[in-house]
């Protein structure tokens, strides 16, 4: 097993259309771990939840969380990330975030169709800030 840099890590979390694994804590203590579309944006995982769901309500109640994202093929990697979240309801970064995510995971021909779709009121742009970053490479080596 061998630690990734900076870039390295940065550069396995945006190869192709690997999901992160969210994880927030419920009102109750409870895990909920929900796969998201994300993008770096600096050191911010920047990606859209709706107010209602189960983690737009955990990250406001608890604006911490952590995101796992990994490979499935031998030799393995993943990297953690874990960090304060930001959250804002501003529409127009909403719609611009949601374009570019819509155009990472479907394509740039549909990335204004999933940003009109996801960039409605109601919809949170989340910001989670790397504060502390595990990224690991060739684990099962």
């Amino acid at each position: 097993m061998e630690r990734m840099d900076d870039a390295e890590w940065r550069a396995f979390v945006l190869s192709g259309t690997r999901t992160g694994k969210l994880a927030v804590t419920r009102d109750d203590g409870r895990p909920h771990v929900t796969p998201v579309w994300f993008v770096l944006d600096g050191d911010d995982v920047v990606f859209t939840t709706h107010e209602n769901s189960v983690k737009g309500r955990a990250l406001r109640r608890e604006p911490r969380a952590a995101l796992c994202v990994d490979d499935q093929a031998p030799p393995y990697s993943y990297v953690l990330v874990e960090g304060a979240v930001t959250l804002s309801t501003e529409l127009d970064e909403v719609v611009r975030w949601a374009t570019v995510l819509g155009g990472r995971y479907m394509g740039v021909d549909r990335a204004e169709e999933f940003g009109e779709r996801n960039g409605v009121p109601g919809e949170l742009l989340v910001r989670l800030r790397a504060d502390k970053v595990l990224a690991y490479r060739n684990v099962s080596d």
